[in-house]
């Protein structure tokens, strides 16, 4: 490695100053440039890079809960109630752990208890083993884990920005006239205003979410994008949203109010213009 710096430094440095200096120099250099304009550049474009590949991974992710909630309409004749509840009346399990088989998470569904709980003394273990797949890349690190790194773009040691947070980034649309209405499931036939026209699953703004607990944002409530407690992503200007059709639409936190709250029903008769 020292090696390959001095030669760098050789070939970009006078040689006096190569020969005298070496690695120094070069490190030098190296610092002098991410203070140039040109550096700032470079740091602006490797972040817009980074940022453009966590929305694809962000959209092929919700993609992916698509297919594992139609596969799992197939099995069952319904999506996944959005909870299920308990002995005691009480919300014990989440469609997220429902759909589990169909993502290819056969062992940990397995090693899920249901009889008891989601935090129960087995099933808060498995809060630690949530698939990437629950939490968007650009969803922050958890502090632990915050890395700068050497090009002065925050990073995540240890896996992505994701990783081991236990925390998800998604939740279903919850409500009596949603396709998540509550422990009761949804058929297709019930979604009569089309299913490329009712909005399934979005990212949460919400940032304490174990992936385990069968809590969703109930738009009874949380009806506007961008709110602290409700829908909104961590891109800029809008969030990614699974239709029912599998498709997945990146919606303006702009969109109008009238048009969020058609696509959030599946029954309203609403006439949807395009967003």
């Amino acid at each position: 490695m020292s090696e390959d710096l001095n030669a760098t430094a050789s070939s970009v440095l006078p040689p006096a100053v190569a020969s005298r200096w070496g690695r120094r120099a070069l490190y030098v250099l190296i610092g002098v440039l991410s203070l140039s304009p040109a550096g700032w550049w470079l740091s602006g474009a490797i972040k817009d890079a980074r940022e453009g590949s966590r929305r694809s991974s962000c959209k092929c992710g919700l993609k992916q809960f698509g297919l594992a909630l139609h596969n799992y309409h197939d099995t069952y004749g319904s999506f996944p109630p959005a909870f299920v509840l308990g002995r005691d009346g009480k919300k014990w399990h989440s469609w997220r752990v429902l759909i589990l088989p169909y993502l290819g998470q056969q062992e940990l569904y397995a090693a899920y208890r249901f009889d008891e709980p989601w935090d129960g003394p087995n099933n808060r273990k498995l809060i630690e083993k949530m698939p990437e797949i629950f939490a968007c890349p650009s969803q922050p690190c958890p502090a632990k884990k915050a890395v700068v790194l050497s090009i002065g773009v925050l990073g995540c040691a240890g896996g992505g920005p994701s990783a081991n947070s236990g925390f998800t980034s998604y939740a279903a649309v919850l409500g009596q006239d949603c396709a998540f209405r509550g422990a009761r499931p949804v058929s297709i036939q019930e979604i009569t205003d089309g299913m490329s026209n009712t909005v399934l699953i979005g990212e949460c703004t919400r940032t304490k979410t174990p992936w385990t607990k069968p809590e969703d944002i109930d738009i009874a409530f949380y009806s506007k994008l961008g709110g602290p407690d409700g829908f909104g992503g961590r891109h800029d200007a809008g969030s990614h949203f699974l239709m029912g059709d599998g498709t997945v639409r990146f919606i303006p936190t702009n969109t109008p109010q009238t048009t969020v709250d058609g696509l959030f029903t599946r029954n309203g008769g609403e006439t949807i213009n395009d967003f």
